[in-house]
């Protein structure tokens, strides 16, 4: 991001603002999409992370981090609104029984991760996306969520055996 725009973001210039959405809705909106099935979820978290955005810019004091900095806030209410809704809940269970007539209405044959992702639990969609795709580990993820290291390494490990069911039973 244009460290000129970031300071005028810190400025409160409404163009400025404007502009930085423009550039990064589409990639904030997908981390946001990882995390909530709803849209209306999504469409609020993702105001929410552009409100924090711009009310703390000032803290942002290396804007060479802004992307990264932006999507840890995005990242931050999404599961801040899992936790609100009381869905960020850890499976315990394996009786989530995903037939291929399940997958094959929900699932596009192009293998969307998005789509698979919808069909894990909360907690471990949280945790799977916390750590294949934003590379937090296990102990980070752990003090974000409030669980133990080893409750996120075996929902992890969980998420992963679900996708590949998933994944063999889009096949069949």
């Amino acid at each position: 991001m244009e460290r000129e725009l970031l300071l005028e973001c810190q400025r409160n210039d409404r163009n400025a603002q404007r502009k930085v959405y423009e550039k990064m809705a589409g990639k904030l909106y997908s981390v946001c999409r990882r995390y909530l099935k709803n849209d209306e979820d999504i469409e609020e978290a993702l105001a929410d992370t552009f409100y924090k955005i711009f009310t703390k810019i000032d803290q942002l004091h290396n804007p060479d981090i802004f992307e990264a900095w932006a999507r840890k806030i995005a990242i931050n209410e999404c599961l801040q609104k899992l936790r609100a809704a009381k869905q960020l809940y850890i499976s315990l269970e394996e009786d989530h029984v995903i037939t291929s007539d399940v997958v094959s209405e929900n699932i596009s044959f192009e293998k969307d991760l998005l789509n698979l992702l919808n069909f894990l639990p909360e907690g471990c969609r949280a945790i799977f996306n916390l750590f294949a795709i934003e590379g937090y580990p296990h102990k980070e993820i752990a003090v974000m969520l409030s669980i133990s290291e080893g409750t996120s390494k075996s929902q992890l490990n969980f998420a992963r055996k679900k996708l590949q069911e998933l994944l063999v039973n889009q096949h069949v």
